[in-house]
C-alpha cells in the first residue's frame, strides 16, 4: 500500500509541475510583489532560516556561465521542477549560477545547490530545497518504539568508504541487520532489499552519508526508531549541521566500535531513546509548514538576485531580510 501511495504521489508531483510549466509564466511574475509581501510578514523563524540557507552578505557578479532563470536545464527533472517552482516568479532573463546533483566542495562563486559541506566559509553554497520528493519523504510511523525489533538495521550502496568500514566493523554482530541489496556489493555483505516501512520495524536505524548527505536521515528522524550515525559532514535544506548529538540522534564513533554498546544502553533505557525520537520528530515538523517553506524558498532566490545586482530591493522586504 505504501508503494502505491508513493507512486501516486510521484505522478501527482510531475503532473502538477508540468501544469505549472504549461501555464502562462507571466501570470506567476505578476504575483511576485504579493508573494514577497506575504513572505515579509513571516516570523523570525522564516527570516533566520532564509539567512541560514543564503548566507551571502555582500554583492557579487554572476559568472559568464550563469543560466537565465527561464532556461534552467531539464536534464535532472526533479531539480529543474524544484528550482523552477520559485524561479518562475522572477524575470526569466535573470541569471543564476547553479550546480545540480551531489556537491562535495564549497563553490568558488555563489551557486544555487542542493547541499554543501559543513565547514566554516561555506557561504557560496546557497541552499535550495532541491530533489525534495526523494530527500523529504517522511511518511508517518504508527509503530511505537517498544513494539519494534530490538536490533539495528542499515541498507545502502557502498559508494563511500565509510559504509564499507561500517560493514567490516559490525557486519557480523547478531544485533545488526546490515548490508546492501545492490548486485555489485561483495557477496558476504549482500542482503535483501528492505523498504522504508520494513526498516522502521527496527528500533535502531543507522544513517551513513553516501556521495554527500544520507538520504535516509529525514525519514529516520521522523519515525519512532532511533537514529544512530556519525556526526554529519554535509548539509541540505534539512540543516544537518543544526541537529544535535544525544538530542536528535545517537552519535557513533568513526570506527563504529561503540554501536553494540549504544544499542545495549538504550535497550536498558527506553525512556531516553523515546526522548530522542520525540525531539527528532519535533525537529522534522518544521519542514512540514508549507507556507513557511514557500516563503523561505522565494526569499532565498530573491536575496540571491538582489545581491547579484540584478534587481533593486524592495525596502520593506529587504529590511525584513536584514533584520
Amino acid at each position: 500500500m505504501a508503494t502505491i501511495s508513493r507512486t501516486a504521489a510521484k505522478l501527482f508531483y510531475y503532473a502538477r509541475n508540468a501544469a505549472r510549466d504549461a501555464a502562462p509564466q507571466a501570470m506567476f511574475r505578476s504575483r511576485l510583489a504579493a508573494r514577497l509581501e506575504q513572505a515579509r510578514l513571516s516570523g523570525e523563524t522564516v527570516r533566520k532560516r532564509l539567512n541560514y540557507y543564503n548566507k551571502l552578505t555582500t554583492s557579487f557578479v554572476p559568472s559568464p556561465a550563469a543560466i537565465p532563470a527561464g532556461k534552467v536545464p531539464f536534464s535532472a527533472s526533479m531539480y529543474y521542477y524544484d528550482l523552477k517552482e520559485f524561479a518562475r516568479y522572477f524575470d526569466p532573463d535573470l541569471r543564476i549560477d547553479l550546480e545540480f546533483g551531489d556537491v562535495i566542495g564549497v563553490p568558488e562563486i555563489p551557486r544555487i545547490v542542493k547541499d554543501r559541506p559543513i565547514v566554516d566559509g561555506n557561504d557560496n553554497g546557497v541552499l535550495m530545497k532541491l530533489n525534495k520528493f526523494r530527500h523529504f519523504h517522511m511518511p508517518p510511523d504508527s509503530q511505537p518504539f517498544a513494539a519494534k525489533r530490538s536490533m539495528a538495521v542499515w541498507r545502502g550502496h557502498f559508494n563511500n568508504p565509510i559504509r564499507m568500514r561500517f560493514m567490516e566493523a559490525v557486519g557480523s554482530l547478531p544485533i545488526v541487520d546490515a548490508g546492501s541489496p545492490k548486485p555489485d556489493a561483495p557477496e558476504e555483505y549482500r542482503k535483501p532489499f528492505l523498504s522504508i516501512d520494513e526498516q522502521r520495524r527496527y528500533r535502531y536505524i543507522v544513517s551513513l552519508e553516501g556521495n554527500d548527505v544520507a538520504t535516509n536521515l529525514k525519514w529516520i528522524m521522523s519515525s519512532n526508531s532511533l537514529c544512530l550515525m556519525p556526526p554529519p559532514t554535509y548539509e541540505t535544506w534539512f540543516e544537518e549541521a543544526r541537529i544535535e548529538p544525544n538530542v536528535h540522534y545517537v552519535p557513533l564513533a568513526p570506527d563504529f566500535s561503540d554501536l553494540a554498546d549504544k544499542v545495549a544502553y538504550f535497550e536498558n533505557h527506553p525512556a531516553e531513546a523515546q526522548r530522542i525520537t520525540a525531539a527528532a520528530n519535533a525537529y522534522c515538523r518544521q519542514f512540514g509548514n508549507e507556507r513557511d517553506e514557500q516563503a523561505i524558498s522565494l526569499l532565498v532566490l530573491y536575496k540571491y538576485f538582489v545581491l547579484s545586482g540584478q534587481i533593486k530591493p524592495d525596502p520593506e522586504v529587504w529590511r525584513y531580510i536584514a533584520g
